[in-house]
């Protein structure tokens, strides 16, 4: 009885640990059956977003209807007075409580839809956006009817909840989920948290106009919008833009930003894409954030041979990756700063005059740092990959004199496992990579090059290595372990080690040998 007992707190003890994301996640599962997880995450991140402004909306309904201090005398279904506050207005049959009422009906799915048509007709900035697909045959209504039940359990848009960014973690660990359920498929709208955390602590987007001409749910921008926030910044002091042509994507990316409060309006959708239909023509951007579909071959290249955005060359009709990065160049203001991520391929390919294009893009002095990345960090691709670090002006730009200077950082054993199959950066990791870039560009008399990490070279020593831009042709092998002994030393001492251990080995045998010799006389 003792045992089962103790089972049984076990048991306990695991669902207390379970996270509020978590929860939310297992009772989402449910409603897969028989649909992907690409079309499912829409139906459960558009009901996230519902109860989020239903909260804002009833919170603020709430000070209007009490009607003090500076609410004196107002109506509280008055659509501008939520306007004033940036908060969407909720139409009365929209609101999570009256949607609660049919959440065990069969007709929850036509509620759902209804609510999701009459918000976007009442703000105009949500037309389009959001997701009416709640009334399919497919979906199952008693499923739907449990989760909005979950759901209606969570304060995810009062003042409180804001406080804690409890919505903002529910919807990043569920485009997490969906991403790495998706697989290769996931790659188009999510960017692991810690890769965006490290490409915005490197470039520092402080102020200024932060672009991301492939921008699937949003996170680059989030991640600026945090950065500010958490630097004791201004958030009116950047401005975003951004493009993406997966329509459902995009419709993400916008609700993804609402419920932050980001401005959205400069983020476009158009099914052609950056390539081939710039929203943004005239836009030189400060900042630059960015993780395009690595080695794309479909990118329309033979339509645009001669497009003036291909200053170092024209990129292979084969492969996207330099048409994204002279896209970006294109788009950077004289003082601009960028993040990519790319393949590693981009680092030493020569394929269809690739090499030429970087030779051109080294040659003009752009090229402010490389990092190469540890494996397994994405959702979607196990192709290995590393991020660029463009800077418009190296002589100065908020940083030292480094012109003719290229950083090269090998992160390739940084990271910790979250899973089975997918990497992460700490926090420290960040730090480190971070760091030591921050002190090579700023001179503070902090940085060092350190051997199978880091390393400051010359266009020169590129030069030499025929414009091949991979970070271990740069910093080398370490030479010695963390614990500060050399290679070579530790290297004898395992010899000894296992030499003793088969001179052991062999003394036992004969020992064993000699006592069976023993028993058979």
């Amino acid at each position: 009885m003792a045992k089962k007992s103790s089972k049984r707190s076990k048991k306990a003890d695991t669902k207390k640990k379970e996270s509020i994301e978590q929860t939310l996640f297992k009772t989402a599962d449910k409603l897969r059956k028989n649909i992907d997880a690409a079309e499912y995450k829409h139906i459960v991140l558009g009901l996230i977003f519902l109860k989020y402004i239903s909260d804002s909306f009833e919170e603020q309904f709430q000070k209007l209807k009490e009607g003090k201090g500076k609410y004196e005398g107002a109506d509280p279904e008055d659509i501008d007075e939520y306007k004033a506050e940036n908060v969407f207005f909720v139409p009365k049959d929209a609101r999570w409580n009256e949607i609660l009422k049919s959440a065990k009906t069969p007709t929850i799915g036509t509620v759902v839809d209804n609510a999701m048509i009459a918000i976007e007709e009442i703000n105009p900035s949500l037309k389009g956006i959001l997701p009416k697909v709640y009334a399919r045959a497919n979906l199952d209504k008693t499923a739907l009817g449990g989760l909005i039940d979950l759901i209606g359990n969570i304060a995810l848009g009062d003042e409180a909840a804001k406080a804690k960014d409890i919505l903002g973690k529910v919807y990043e660990y569920f485009l997490g989920q969906f991403a790495s359920l998706e697989g290769k498929k996931g790659g188009q709208f999510y960017t692991p948290k810690s890769i965006v955390q490290l490409m915005v602590e490197m470039i520092e987007p402080y102020k200024g106009r932060v672009y991301d001409p492939c921008c699937g749910s949003g996170g680059m921008f989030v991640m600026s919008e945090k950065f500010v926030t958490e630097h004791s910044g201004k958030l009116s002091d950047i401005s975003i833009y951004g493009q993406e042509s997966n329509q459902t994507t995009f419709r993400l990316c916008r609700m993804n930003l609402a419920i932050r409060g980001i401005e959205g309006s400069q983020v476009k959708w158009n099914n052609e894409g950056s390539f081939l239909n710039d929203a943004h023509p005239d836009l030189k951007a400060d900042f630059i954030l960015a993780n395009p579909p690595f080695n794309d071959s479909d990118w329309s290249g033979d339509q645009l041979r001669g497009d003036g955005r291909w200053a170092y060359g024209k990129p292979p009709d084969g492969n996207a990756n330099y048409a994204w990065m002279q896209h970006m160049i294109y788009h950077l203001s004289p003082n601009g700063r960028m993040a990519l991520v790319l393949s590693n391929g981009s680092l030493s390919s020569n394929t269809s005059g690739e090499g030429d294009i970087r030779k051109a893009i080294v040659d003009a002095d752009l090229v402010d740092c490389i990092v190469m990345l540890p494996k397994q960090l994405f959702y979607n691709t196990g192709i290995p990959a590393c991020l660029w670090f463009i800077s418009r002006n190296k002589s100065t730009n908020g940083g030292r004199q480094r012109s003719g200077e290229i950083l090269f950082i090998d992160a390739s054993e940084k990271g910790f496992m979250l899973d089975r199959v997918h990497r992460s950066f700490s926090a420290d990791d960040i730090s480190v990579i971070a760091s030591t870039y921050h002190n090579w560009r700023t001179g503070g008399g902090e940085y060092q090059d350190i051997k199978g990490f880091c390393n400051a070279s010359t266009l020169e020593a590129v030069q030499k290595h025929k414009y091949v831009l991979t970070p271990g042709r740069y910093v080398g092998l370490a030479s010695e372990t963390d614990d500060g002994i050399a290679f070579e030393d530790r290297l004898k001492t395992y010899k000894t080690e296992l030499n003793n251990l088969f001179s052991q080995e062999e003394k036992l045998a004969r020992t064993i040998i000699s006592s069976l010799e023993k028993l058979s006389q």
